[in-house]
């Protein structure tokens, strides 16, 4: 009888060393977490931006226009300072970064000032200096202008970039980051719209 209790004792020994060891294999499975992917050159991202001066005045915002704006990182759709700001960037994350006009819209060229004829102007056109004019060359190109000065004769028009020479502050989230799968939809989509107007017949 004592023979039997060593027995079952030894059993039990290696029931509880067998528990043992199946926790401590238990506790050295590591998880693998996936990184969440951050952005980078090529990407097509999803974002939402505000636009502000110095003094908190906004100019621009997607906010407003209840839209996020689609960009390929890297192709010159993005002013430098606001495409090296959202490099680096994930899924949902927030940034706020201030630029110099040198990472903006440039400086103020001196040389972008042009003066035309008061009478070029309609009859009743209302001056104010600062508003914005439009035009067209003699060629019928566009022209973006905006009013430096004026008198009764002479118009001057500043032909820089209206934000030139200015720094700026831009709020931007990040709000998606296109998989491989939905770059590759867009571009079908896209193709498919391409071929529909080619083929639609003229008006």
């Amino acid at each position: 009888m004592a023979t039997t209790k060593k027995t079952a004792a030894k059993s039990t020994a290696k029931k509880t060393t067998a528990k043992k060891t199946a926790a401590k294999k238990t506790t050295t499975k590591k998880t693998t977490r996936k990184k969440a992917p951050l952005v980078s050159e090529g990407n097509f991202v999803n974002l939402h931006y505000k636009g502000t001066f110095t003094d908190g005045t906004q100019f621009d915002s997607s906010y407003d226009r209840n839209e996020t704006i689609l960009v390929q990182v890297g192709s010159g759709q993005l002013i430098k300072g606001f495409e090296r700001a959202i490099i680096g960037m994930k899924s949902g994350e927030t940034k706020t970064v201030t630029l110099a006009p040198e990472d903006a819209y440039g400086p103020t060229n001196p040389e972008a000032f042009s003066t035309v004829q008061r009478e070029q102007f309609p009859a009743d056109y209302v001056f104010v200096e600062g508003s914005p004019v439009q035009g067209a060359t003699e060629d019928g190109r566009p022209i973006f202008a905006t009013i430096a000065s004026f008198t009764d004769t002479d118009v001057t028009l500043d032909l820089n970039h209206p934000l030139a020479g200015k720094e700026l502050n831009f709020d931007i989230e990040l709000t998606n980051i296109l998989s491989e799968e939905e770059v590759a939809a867009m571009v079908q989509a896209q193709d498919q719209l391409d071929a529909t107007q080619q083929t639609a017949p003229a008006e």
